[in-house]
């Protein structure tokens, strides 16, 4: 997967004068997540608290979690590409230690989507943290 770091989007989407275009931007990042293998779109990868379908997959290598993602809607494709901006091939300590909440208020993101994409948002975000937690304590083993 090939995105650009956080900190790249923060600095691109500070240079869009409105909100149309930063979702166009969102848009297009999603874009550069491949999609999930079908056999991966189970039940058990499936995100709880997402209005759209979301699922999430992850694998450690080298002592940091690799994430694959999908969604059945373009916008979250793109909520997604912003956050695995930030948690994907970190180790459990990194993305434990990252300030989520501090990246989404520099974006502005959150005042921007509907609540309903914020809870679905939420929902991933603990969806990684427990994924992190959970290898983290199988390195600590």
């Amino acid at each position: 997967m090939t995105l650009p770091g956080y900190a790249q989007i923060i600095e691109d989407i500070a240079f869009f004068d409105d909100w149309e275009q930063r979702y166009q931007y969102i848009i297009d990042l999603g874009k550069s997540i491949p999609p999930l293998a079908a056999e991966h779109k189970t039940a058990a990868h499936l995100v709880a608290g997402c209005q759209s379908k979301v699922w999430l997959t992850s694998q450690q290598q080298g002592g940091r979690l690799q994430f694959q993602a999908d969604s059945d809607a373009v916008i979250v494709n793109g909520l997604l590409a912003v956050v695995l901006a930030a948690y994907h091939n970190q180790t459990p300590a990194a993305i434990l230690a990252f300030a989520i909440d501090d990246y989404f208020k520099t974006l502005d993101l959150e005042r921007h989507i509907s609540p309903l994409r914020g809870n679905g948002l939420r929902a991933i975000v603990a969806r990684i943290i427990s994924m992190a937690k959970r290898a983290q304590s199988e390195i600590s083993q």
